[in-house]
């Protein structure tokens, strides 16, 4: 499946190519994994392995091994690792060969987040992610916010405000409140295969504008500069923090089709009123928070892993703790998301396999 010589539109002036995903047709799963005990957690979303661990992938050097572990990951969307002994420099060092094997053009690396401080002890492609550090810098969970009651209003897609946005990221929680604190992450790929073939042959027209401004906000509570240089592509610099990318997306990993909008990122398809702007993207949020048979959600235990696919998943954190929860995450970065009309939708391509 060639990739169209086009993307969605964007900055005048901006050369995409460089950020073109280097397959020309979807991967093709070998079956190094199936030896590994593994359950698939809900039909449509979510793989957890048990025995599998990141050190000895690395130590194997197999790129089979981690071609396939990719197609995986973007098959299933997420997918778990137990019981993870793996430093940040060994998780970063696995996110570089995930990348490039599922494709990732040579101008994409890992991500640098536009709030990571300058001289971070962990280098600046590793986020710490901290409610204690959120709580010290005076950060507020969505049961205080002055604007929503809803859990739902965490649900994002990460990174989507940039240029080029992630293809994979990995978080692995080290530590957890003996309660609460699981993860959600929903399938994109369901949700577009929950359309009418009228809305999805529509929506497929269009784009929408993705920001991320209040990190203008944030930055300034925290104290620290925003980021401004390249930020793990030569196309996402510049405090702008602002993208367009299409409404449906191809996953160049798996040719399927999936929803690419999200709560967290995305402001206003374009090309349509803002009323039916709102409209069109409450109507798509609600596909993906409200579908909790289009879900996973994963009880965290300490050490372990999970690697999602941003392509063609949204995620969003459970609040419902007080105590210490924290994790490192790396983000890496793909192609600069496109749309072919030649690619079909996760139900069309398992039901010509079966």
């Amino acid at each position: 499946m060639p990739v169209p010589t086009t993307v969605s539109e964007g900055p005048v002036g901006v050369d995409f190519e460089v950020a073109r995903t280097k397959l020309d047709k979807p991967l093709a799963y070998s079956g190094l994994l199936d030896c590994y005990t593994q359950s698939d957690l809900t039909p449509v979303i979510g793989t957890e392995f048990e025995g599998l661990q990141i050190a000895d992938i690395l130590a194997s050097n197999n790129e089979s091994l981690i071609r396939d572990l990719a197609i995986t990951i973007s098959q299933r969307g997420v997918v778990f690792l137990r019981d993870q002994d793996v430093t940040p420099v060994q998780m970063r060092e696995l996110m570089e060969k995930i990348t490039k094997q599922a494709g990732s053009p040579d101008s994409s690396t890992l991500h640098v987040h536009p709030l990571t401080e300058e001289g971070s002890e962990l280098g600046d492609q590793i986020s710490v992610i901290s409610s204690e550090k959120q709580k010290k810098g005076g950060g507020l969970t969505h049961q205080l916010s002055d604007t929503s009651r809803y859990a739902s209003v965490g649900w994002h897609s990460d990174i989507t405000f940039e240029n080029v946005t992630s293809d994979y990221a990995m978080l692995k929680i080290h530590t957890l409140p003996k309660t609460g604190g699981d993860t959600l992450w929903a399938s994109g790929y369901e949700v577009y295969d929950r359309l009418s073939p009228s809305m999805a042959a529509y929506l497929e027209t269009l784009s929408a504008r993705h920001d991320a401004k209040f990190f203008h906000e944030e930055a300034e509570r925290l104290g620290n500069p925003l980021r401004t240089t390249p930020r793990g592509s030569p196309l996402n610099h510049g405090s702008a923090l602002e993208a367009v990318h299409p409404v449906i997306r191809t996953n160049p990993v798996t040719g399927w089709k999936s929803v690419f909008v999200n709560k967290g990122f995305t402001r206003r398809i374009l090309g349509v009123t803002k009323d039916e702007s709102d409209l069109l993207l409450q109507y798509l949020f609600n596909l993906l928070t409200q579908n909790h048979d289009a879900q996973v959600r994963f009880k965290w235990r300490k050490n372990d892993l999970a690697i999602w696919d941003n392509r063609s998943t949204g995620h969003c954190a459970t609040y419902d703790y007080g105590a210490a929860r924290a994790g490192d995450r790396v983000c890496s970065l793909g192609e600069k998301p496109y749309f072919d009309p030649r690619s079909r939708s996760r139900r069309e391509a398992l039901a010509d396999e079966a």
